[in-house]
This record gives C-alpha cells, sequence and structure tokens, in this order.
C-alpha cells in the first residue's frame, strides 16, 4: 500500500549522509545476490511507473530490469503515452497515476516538473535526470568508486566539462559524501552559482584541467552537448576543446585515479578514443551499478528500512 507520507528522490539533498550510506552499501549487497543467482523478490505485486520525457538506454533498461528482478512489474511511458506537461496539470496526473503504481520514476526536462509531480503525488517519486540534477548516477558513481577505492570521503574528485545536471549533482555529492570538488569549466558553461556558493567550502572553481586534476582520486566528465542542446554543438565543441579527458590529462590525477563517465561517450570530444579502455576507466561498472543502486534506492522508498 502507499505511504501516507512517502519519501522522494529529487536530489541527494533529500536524503540524509546516513541514508546515502545505507542505499550505497546495500546496492553492493543487492550486486552480490545477482551474481549468486539468489532469488529475492521484495517488490512482488508492486508496480513501478516509468515516465520518459527524455529518452535513455541505461535508465529504462536498469529500472525495467531491476524492478523485474525484485519481483516487480515495471510500465514505460513514452511522451506520447501520458499528458505530462500536454493539456493535464501535472497535479492531475500525478494524483492518478500515484493511485496506481507503487512507485513513479521521471526523466524529463525542467526540474519543476518533478517537483510538482512529487508534491501531489501519494508515491515515492524518483529523479532519473532533469535539467539540474542527476542524482540516481551519482549512486552508481558513487558505489563504483567506494568498490574500486573504499570510501571517498575526504577524497578529491574533479569534474571536467560542461557545468550541467551531472556537474551540479557532483557539488550536492561532495556535501553528502564529505569530499573536495574541482570544477573545470570553461566561462559561459559554469555550473549554477547560487549551488557554488552554497558550499564554497568544499567546492572550487578550478578552469584548467590540468592544474583541475592535480591530486584528484577520481575524474569525471559528460558529453559537451546534452539532449535538447543539438543545435549548439558545434559552438560547444569550440568552447570545450581543451578539456577532453585523456590518458596524458589522467598522468597528472593521482596514480591510483580512476575515471567516470555517465556515458553515451563521443570518443574524440569530451573523451579520447584511448580513455574509456584505459586501466583507470571503470565506466562500464559505473554504467552496470546503475542497476544496483537503484534497486537499493527503490527499497529504501519502498520499505523504509531502519537505517
Amino acid at each position: 500500500m502507499p505511504n501516507s507520507s512517502p519519501r522522494h528522490f529529487l536530489t541527494l539533498l533529500d536524503l540524509t549522509p546516513n541514508e546515502l550510506h545505507w542505499v550505497i552499501q546495500r546496492a553492493i549487497e543487492l550486486k552480490q545476490i545477482r551474481n549468486s543467482k539468489t532469488l529475492y523478490e521484495p517488490f512482488r505485486n508492486q508496480v513501478l511507473a516509468m515516465i520518459f520525457q527524455k529518452s535513455s538506454t541505461r535508465t529504462r533498461v536498469s529500472f525495467e530490469a531491476g524492478m523485474a528482478q525484485q519481483g516487480g512489474h515495471a510500465i514505460f511511458l513514452s511522451p506520447r503515452d501520458t499528458h505530462l506537461g500536454r493539456g493535464e496539470p501535472i497535479a492531475d496526473s500525478a494524483r492518478v497515476i500515484s493511485s496506481m503504481a507503487d512507485i513513479v520514476m521521471i526523466r524529463t526536462f525542467a526540474h519543476a516538473q518533478v517537483e510538482e509531480f512529487a508534491a501531489h503525488s501519494k508515491v515515492p517519486v524518483i529523479n532519473a535526470l532533469t535539467d539540474d540534477y542527476h542524482p540516481c548516477q551519482l549512486l552508481a558513481d558513487i558505489q563504483t568508486f567506494v568498490e574500486h577505492r573504499g570510501s571517498i570521503s575526504g577524497k578529491t574528485v574533479t569534474w571536467i566539462g560542461d557545468g550541467n545536471n551531472m556537474c551540479h549533482s557532483f557539488i550536492n555529492a561532495a556535501k553528502q559524501f564529505n569530499f573536495k570538488l574541482n570544477v573545470a569549466c570553461p566561462d559561459g558553461y559554469l555550473p549554477n552559482t547560487q549551488l557554488m556558493a552554497n558550499n564554497a567550502d568544499r567546492v572550487h572553481l578550478v578552469q584548467d584541467p590540468k592544474q583541475a586534476v592535480i591530486g584528484s582520486h577520481l575524474v569525471v566528465t559528460d558529453t559537451w552537448a546534452s539532449m535538447g542542446q543539438e543545435d549548439e554543438k558545434k559552438a560547444r565543441e569550440t568552447a570545450f576543446e581543451d578539456y577532453q579527458v585523456n590518458p596524458t590529462l589522467m598522468d597528472l590525477a593521482e596514480p591510483e585515479a580512476l575515471f567516470m563517465h555517465c556515458l553515451p561517450a563521443y570518443r574524440g570530444l569530451e573523451v579520447s578514443h584511448d580513455m574509456l579502455s584505459d586501466p583507470r576507466s571503470v565506466v562500464y561498472d559505473e554504467a552496470e551499478n546503475r542497476l544496483h543502486a537503484q534497486k537499493a534506492l527503490m527499497e529504501f522508498l519502498l520499505l523504509q528500512p531502519q537505517v
């Protein structure tokens, strides 16, 4: 049955640091359960409604497979399948969909849409990406770091590229997981000014990528032109031409530094052709961990364990 006061996951700030730690550790446990082929179905007779205004390979497969592996069912709703944001008020869609599903995942453009939906939902709502934040990806990223290097607390992370939704979520992660974050973005593509100011104690703008990666334990990048920015592609390629992550740049980081990219990757642009196959790259572990981290997140939201 739906919770009377559902917890939502719209940004990393919706969970406490202790709760986020539980999700990460539980994701590692669920990965082991799946790899051992142990039957574990806590979501039997429960339904996840997946609302996609933006398409995605990894988001759809990870949520849909995760729900099925835990014994539940997922319904995929494309922009053609709902009236969300096109005719019917979001509040009405939220009331109706949440009366039929046990949990809702939304991948859309405006962050205000998921906030409004959650405000009128009877069940937990997960932000699977908006133009402002991508918190589910950060769960997978932190899980991947923990599996390869242990706790990220006290470490240094460098973000290189666009000050986009992933960058914003890394800023929130720096606060919630207690690490230092260097942000290397060209002028005109910086992250949200207020968000940077709110985290000035641990987030620093170092626009030169070579300087930014010095002392870093993790280097992260993303595509230079996100969905909806296709008309800016050429201008962005010019602005970001010095912001490619390649083995030479990684050599300036700590010897045990890892490289991550949330994919899809555009080789020859934000990442060199040889970087994804570099021993320091963990992008495919990172991609798989979307599955496990989101299963743990849904357990937290649906089962409300004592943390």
